[in-house]
Formats: structure tokens, C-alpha cells, sequence
């Protein structure tokens, strides 16, 4: 019931709250509006409210924005990105696990070291390596600055009448003749101009980018997982019957195995989405994720860990947030674990021995 009180209020409320609003002649986000004369202005209910002050349920933040709208966006923004890394996560997992596990021999050898090595590998270095190498790639393509420079050292190779075997040596030869450096800018700027893109594709493109690392790194245990069951599988005689029946490998995977797979992949993506809300939110915290004004549970908590302070703690800032973040973590971790109890049969049958 927290779940999906959780889920409406959050993801329900995103048309609602991504909407757009008309503020001194602009148009801008309804997350985004607020009045700065209304900044920092306690919860309706908190002892430190004064009637003269305007009515927030949860307060506002630095900039008058309404705590409550920021919180339901941001809840919506790492629901989601926790949900779609989840299945990211799994469809990678399950068909890596099953094809190692019905191939078998080298293959499976193969393919379980890879896995092998990225275990070894700190998990969250390789989020934040991908993080950062693809906002490197999107700001490459929006700022366009190696096309621009491979355009600069042609035409200086052109204009020194010899060859320019990179940017420095480029450099090195317009640095004699700035005027000239000036003219090429310009004319580079002209020939080669940056790409528009609009701070809600940018945002996209950060929200697609984040679920698409967090989920590309978290199938490592489902794969083993799934090759074990397989192997398990692939040993009964319902299987070896299919086979002998003339049973072809999509039919005796979509068929045979995937129904038999449905319970661990259920459980594990109970207990993917909460992993990978966690850690959209450690980054976003950190500033590599979700970037503001975009909220998140993980951006808004960053931000409100700096308003509580000895002198005048606003202290919903960081609560609201984190309130938050804590309740939907414990209720899908139990969610996963009343799963699993249901859905082991192992563990059903130590209840029954029991």
C-alpha cells in the first residue's frame, strides 16, 4: 500500500508537475516556479510557522519553490529511473545468464569470466565512469569542439603551406599571429556552430543516460543466477523431452525455461529497483546524476544538507527528501524479501519441514 501510494502520488502527479506554468511573461516548469520572496518559509505545521507567512504544506526552498512539488517530481524522477534501470538490468541479465548457461562448454566459460572480471570491478566507479564519459559525449555533440578543431588544423595547414599534424602544432604556429587565430575562430563558429538543444532534451538525455549506466552494471548477479537455474533445468526431463520432441531453441527457451525463470527474475527486480534508486540518488547527491533544476530524491537531499546549520536549521529541506527516500526503500525491500519467501521453493519447503 506505501508502494502504491508512493507511485500514484509520485508518478501520477509528473504531467501535473513537469507541466509548465506562466511566470513574469515565461513559461517554465511548475517544479521550477516560486516567488524568492518566499523562500525558506517553514512547513503550515511546523512549530516555527507564522500566520503572516505563506502557506506551504512542506515548506519552501531557497528560491520560494514549493517543497511538495519539487519532492512529488523528484519522486517521480527516481521512481522512474529505479524502475527502468530494473528492467534494463534484467532483460540483460536474463538473456546473458540463459545463453551461457543452454550453450554451455567454452562459451559459457567465456562468458561467466567476463562477468568474472566486472564483479572485480568497484560497482559504483563504473557508474560514475559511464556518467561521466557519456555527458562528455552529449557535451561533444552540442559544442561540436573537435569537429571545429579538426576544421582549424586543416586550414592552417592550408595557410602555412605545410602539414599540421594536430591542435598544437596548430597552435604553435598561430600563436606568432593572433589576428589571424581571431579570423579562424570566427570563421570556425560560422562553418561549424554548436547545437541547440533545448534544458528539457538536455534533461532527457541525463535521466536516459543515468538508467542506462545503473542498469548496464547491475545484471551481473541475475546473469549468475539465471545460468545456475538454466543448468538446473536443462538436466529435467520435461526439457530433455522438448528437445527429443524436435523442440528448436527459441521455442525451448521462450517455452520451457523462461516460464521456470519467472520467479528469481520477479524477486530480483524488487530488489534491483530499490539498488538502483539508491544509487541514481548517491549520484545525484553527488552531482553527477540528476542535475538541478531537474529534482530528484538524491539532488534535493544535496541541497538541503546545507541548509541545516547551528544558526537557522530549515531543516524540511533535507527531511522531506530523505523521509521520503527511506520509506520507499524499506517498503520495496520487503516487498522483495515477502517475494522471495513466496516464491522459493526452498524456503517453502524448510517452512513446511518446520
Amino acid at each position: 500500500m506505501v508502494l502504491i501510494l508512493m507511485a500514484v502520488a509520485c508518478l501520477g502527479s509528473l504531467p501535473w508537475t513537469l507541466g509548465a506554468v506562466d511566470e513574469g511573461g515565461a513559461s517554465i516548469p511548475r517544479y521550477n516556479a516560486g516567488d524568492p520572496a518566499q523562500a525558506r518559509v517553514p512547513p503550515v505545521w511546523a512549530p516555527g510557522h507564522s500566520p503572516e507567512e505563506p502557506s506551504f504544506l512542506l515548506g519552501s526552498d531557497l528560491l520560494g519553490r514549493s517543497v511538495l512539488v519539487r519532492a512529488l517530481t523528484g519522486g517521480g524522477i527516481s521512481l522512474g529511473i529505479g524502475l527502468a534501470a530494473a528492467i534494463v538490468a534484467v532483460t540483460i541479465g536474463t538473456f546473458y545468464g540463459a545463453i551461457a548457461g543452454y550453450a554451455g562448454g567454452v562459451t559459457e566459460a567465456v562468458m561467466m569470466r567476463i562477468v568474472d572480471v566486472l564483479y572485480g570491478l568497484p560497482y559504483i566507479l563504473l557508474v560514475v565512469l559511464l556518467a561521466v564519459a557519456s555527458d562528455a559525449v552529449i557535451d561533444e555533440h552540442i559544442t561540436r569542439s573537435k569537429e571545429r578543431a579538426g576544421w582549424m588544423v586543416e586550414r592552417v595547414g592550408e595557410l602555412s603551406g605545410r602539414p599540421i599534424e594536430g591542435i598544437a602544432s596548430a597552435e604553435a604556429w598561430l600563436s606568432a599571429r593572433p589576428e589571424v587565430r581571431e579570423r579562424l575562430r570566427t570563421e570556425a563558429l560560422s562553418e561549424i556552430p554548436p547545437r541547440q538543444i533545448s534544458p528539457a532534451a538536455r534533461a532527457g538525455l541525463d535521466v536516459a543516460t543515468l538508467l542506462i549506466a545503473i542498469g548496464g552494471v547491475s545484471w551481473l548477479t541475475l546473469a549468475r543466477v539465471v545460468r545456475g537455474q538454466v543448468l538446473s533445468l536443462k538436466n529435467q526431463p520435461f526439457f530433455e523431452a522438448a528437445r527429443a520432441a524436435g523442440a528448436g531453441p527459441r521455442r525451448l527457451f521462450l517455452r520451457h525455461l523462461l516460464p521456470n525463470l519467472v520467479g528469481p527474475i520477479v524477486v530480483y527486480v524488487t530488489l534491483t529497483v530499490p539498488q538502483a534508486i539508491l544509487q541514481e540518488s548517491f549520484l545525484s547527491f553527488l552531482g553527477i546524476g540528476v542535475k538541478p533544476p531537474l529534482p530528484s530524491w538524491g539532488n534535493l537531499a544535496a541541497e538541503g544538507l546545507s541548509e541545516v546549520n547551528p544558526y537557522k536549521s530549515n531543516w524540511w529541506l533535507l527531511a522531506v527528501p530523505s523521509v521520503l527516500l527511506a520509506v520507499t526503500l524499506l517498503a520495496l525491500n520487503f516487498v522483495g524479501e515477502g517475494l522471495r519467501e513466496a516464491l522459493d521453493p526452498k524456503r517453502a519447503k524448510n517452512r513446511e519441514a518446520s
